[in-house]
């Protein structure tokens, strides 16, 4: 027999096959669901997607958020940071170079200005708050104050996508997104993530805060409106015996079996037809989760529901608290476009907006600890950013601050934090993080740690890219704010 040479062109198509093999076990132990391994005896289906309750990475805290989103920036010294030194300098210059405060125009960067408001320590804990937030302050044990929060970017818009997004511009998937395509949701006859938004007008950047991204749109936040009708269409055009109107159902659940039979390799049709599924089973259940009038008139009063300053905020909140009662996995309320951003008079618009918010929040609180909801509901409060230690000028004079991406204040309650905790510092301004910072990678990590998603297993093939909320870079989950339980978890 010929003795036959390995080529180096044999060596290397030989060696090919090896690669192509490794690859391809590769690929299939790693193929996905939620960042599991589909030929893991606990992962789920990968090919399709649907809003099916789904196992978390680790045991959970927290089942639920409702994310109580401050549009603008509200102050950090003014609300939570009391700075005595920074009133001590009210009207001197900014002592240092005013190229530090970080913002372009510098033109505009007036004076240092001293807190508007009084603080005082409240509860066991001996946290400081200020004075216009009477009702939250009376719940501080159980509010966990992050004082050490920072961002990337001193404008709104893309400040706005950071703080949903984790990513500074349009097109990528929200936390509430992420959250519902991870968890899936306990209740298949109601959204699994759900918007409040207000009858005053959208919030800045308006629909993208709330946007799937490249997630199929099955994830996407559902906005219900705030006035009238929550939602259009809810109830049929015309009424029609029960068992004409399931089986009519029957008959689409059908047709759509046998179009998903024909095109098995097109999850985003799964989607599609769950989002149209779910548009019908709404009808049965969505009216009377909605019903704000099936509440006591001692709920109703606890909220503020029917007083001039609170109704409308009061309202939002109950309904977040009835929505997460019956299994939504997510809920935002949002404000109008920008009300606590303080260019101008600070004290009026900061009071403003507490007097709307401070005592619906507080009674959302108060209603989820008495019904033992709060434990396995997150409450998440914050804007996009803060405010700086220095005036800006308007048309008032120098009255307010400006956009301050350096340091601002998050508070958390509920869902496996510990209350009663004040975390991390900022310097004698309240101008920039000297201790613990958090940035917003650490926090999106630290609230899916407590829904018992892991920040680097949760992600999306895109472009040959493992998609990630927190990006790329590894985040870190604040363990310092979490109960004994979930910082073994």
């Amino acid at each position: 027999m010929e003795n036959q040479r390995t080529t180096r062109r044999d060596f290397f198509a030989r060696t090919s096959d090896g690669i192509m093999g490794a690859a391809l076990t590769h690929l299939l132990a790693n193929d996905f669901w939620g960042g599991t391994s589909a030929l893991a005896e606990d992962a789920a289906e990968p090919s399709s997607f649907d809003l099916k309750p789904k196992h978390p990475h680790h045991p959970a805290q927290a089942t639920s958020v409702i994310q109580l989103f401050m549009n603008g920036g509200p102050s950090q010294m003014d609300l939570f940071d009391p700075k005595p030194l920074l009133t001590k300098l009210d009207g001197q210059p900014f002592p240092g170079s005013i190229e530090e405060i970080g913002n372009s125009n510098t033109a505009d960067i007036g004076v240092m200005m001293g807190g508007q408001f009084p603080f005082a320590r409240h509860g066991d804990s001996g946290m400081w708050m200020a004075d216009v937030l009477p009702h939250t302050a009376a719940l501080a044990d159980e509010l966990c104050v992050v004082n050490s929060m920072w961002t990337d970017h001193p404008n709104h818009d893309n400040a706005l996508y950071k703080i949903h997004s984790g990513r500074l511009f349009m097109g990528y998937p929200t936390l509430g997104s992420w959250t519902v395509y991870g968890l899936g949701s306990e209740n298949q006859n109601l959204p699994a993530y759900v918007v409040l938004s207000d009858p005053l007008g959208l919030p800045k950047n308006g629909t993208r805060n709330w946007t799937a991204g490249f997630l199929p749109p099955l994830y996407q936040g559902t906005r219900l409106r705030p006035t009238g009708s929550p939602l259009l269409n809810l109830q049929p055009q015309y009424e029609q015996p029960s068992a004409v109107t399931e089986a009519a159902r029957g008959l689409l659940t059908q047709l759509d079996e046998i179009h998903r039979e024909q095109r098995p390799h097109y999850p985003e049709l799964d989607a599609r037809i769950e989002s149209y599924s779910l548009a019908a089973r709404m009808q049965m259940s969505a009216g009377e989760a909605l019903d704000l009038s099936r509440e006591s008139q001692h709920t109703l009063e606890l909220y503020g529901v029917g007083e001039r300053w609170t109704d409308s905020y009061a309202r939002r909140c109950l309904l977040a608290r009835r929505l997460v009662e019956r299994g939504v996995r997510f809920v935002q309320i949002f404000l109008e476009e920008q009300p606590w951003d303080s260019h101008a008079d600070l004290g009026p618009n900061h009071q403003g907006a507490c007097l709307r918010t401070d005592k619906p929040v507080a009674g959302l609180l108060r209603d989820l600890k008495q019904r033992g909801l709060l434990d396995s509901t997150l409450v998440i409060w914050g804007g996009e950013f803060g405010r700086t230690p220095t005036t800006q000028r308007s048309a008032n004079g120098y009255s307010g601050r400006d956009h301050n991406m350096q340091a601002f204040t998050s508070w958390m309650a509920g869902g496996g934090v510990q209350g009663g905790t004040t975390y991390g510092a900022t310097d004698d301004f309240g101008h920039q993080v000297v201790d613990a910072p958090v940035s917003v990678h650490d926090f999106h990590a630290t609230i899916l740690h407590l829904l018992g998603l892991h920040h680097h297993r949760l992600f999306f093939p895109r472009n040959g890219l493992e998609e990630r909320l927190t990006g790329f870079d590894p985040p870190r989950v604040v363990h310092e704010i979490l109960k004994a339980a979930q910082v073994k978890a």
